[in-house]
């Protein structure tokens, strides 16, 4: 039988291609292939030539093996943990602490090689989704603990930071764009923060879902916002506010337009909680309180993700 036929007889038994998998379990091509060949985690099928099929039991396995990451856990650690059945209370891991430790001493000397390298080897073994619970989110909480007060040095820190997390997430956001069709998820600033990090974590964690992404990084007008969905004719429309919204936005604005947009509207960040009662009169109004929160959401929601044909790719 040559490879071709292989391939779909495999998939007629109820395997699965690698990209279907990393859609399903929101871990990328990249990093299964890592966990298999670094660590041994996953051992799918083999077609002749060389296509890797993973099984039912492939994929409960990767969702044990996020499972372990979302406590901490080190990836290095987990086959171990996975075939000893440790429980949870004896499994301690200090690796994210440490990473943090080594991206903030990237941070403080501004060294923007270095920075890169550290990220790019996390991404490399880790899904967006555990990066911005164990890494990213916790870097940005400890970051703001230490600009608190505005110390000699803060704002170039702040700045060095959000210059390149933006520039990082967007040259991602710009690839994955790229292989996508459909419509764009429009993501919108509403403080007066630029370079807003969270408003460009919950981009990243939709794009990596393969949907198409369109960041607005400035507020904009509810009406010319109006304008903007009506241009664009994106799925939804994701609304980040870090901070506390003012009276016109609040009582004037954001209710004209959840009444006026016509697709999906999601209001991310702390305003959430700030305007919670508020904001629970508008019912239809969709709201997250942090990038995690909102991926979720817009998975519940059906708004991520692309269908796309399985055919035999190289991997």
């Amino acid at each position: 039988m040559n490879a071709p036929d292989d391939y779909q007889q495999a998939l007629a038994q109820g395997y699965l291609p690698i990209r279907e998998v990393a859609r399903s379990t929101g871990v990328n091509p990249v990093t299964l292939r890592a966990w298999e060949r670094r660590y041994g985690l996953i051992v799918p099928h083999r077609t002749p030539k060389g296509h890797r099929l993973y099984s039912a039991d492939n994929v409960e396995r990767i969702q044990a093996v996020l499972a372990w990451l979302a406590r901490g856990v080190a990836v290095s650690q987990v086959k171990e943990l996975l075939e000893q059945r440790t429980p949870t209370a004896s499994v301690g891991s200090n690796l994210w602490q440490e990473q943090r430790q080594a991206l903030l001493h990237s941070i403080a000397q501004q060294a923007e090689r270095q920075l890169d390298e550290q990220f790019n080897r996390a991404l490399a073994l880790y899904p967006p989704r555990t990066l911005c619970q164990q890494l990213l989110l916790p870097l940005l909480a400890e970051l703001d603990q230490r600009w608190h007060g505005a110390p000699f040095g803060a704002q170039l820190e702040r700045v060095f930071w959000h210059s390149w997390l933006r520039s990082k997430l967007g040259a991602r956001l710009y690839h994955n764009n790229r292989q996508q069709a459909g419509a764009a998820l429009l993501l919108v600033n509403l403080s007066d923060l630029p370079l807003e990090p969270n408003l460009w974590l919950s981009a990243w964690l939709a794009s990596s879902a393969e949907c198409s992404v369109e960041v607005l990084d400035w507020p904009v007008p509810a009406a010319e916002l109006l304008l903007a969905v009506e241009h664009s004719a994106p799925r939804a429309l994701l609304l980040y506010a870090g901070q506390a919204l003012d009276n016109a936005q609040l009582r004037r604005e954001l209710p004209r337009l959840h009444s006026a947009c016509n697709v999906p509207v999601l209001l991310v960040g702390h305003a959430t909680q700030i305007h919670a009662d508020e904001l629970h009169t508008l019912p239809g109004l969709h709201l997250a309180r942090d990038p995690l929160d909102a991926e979720q959401l817009l998975q519940r929601l059906g708004l991520l993700g692309e269908p796309q044909k399985d055919t035999p790719c190289a991997n």
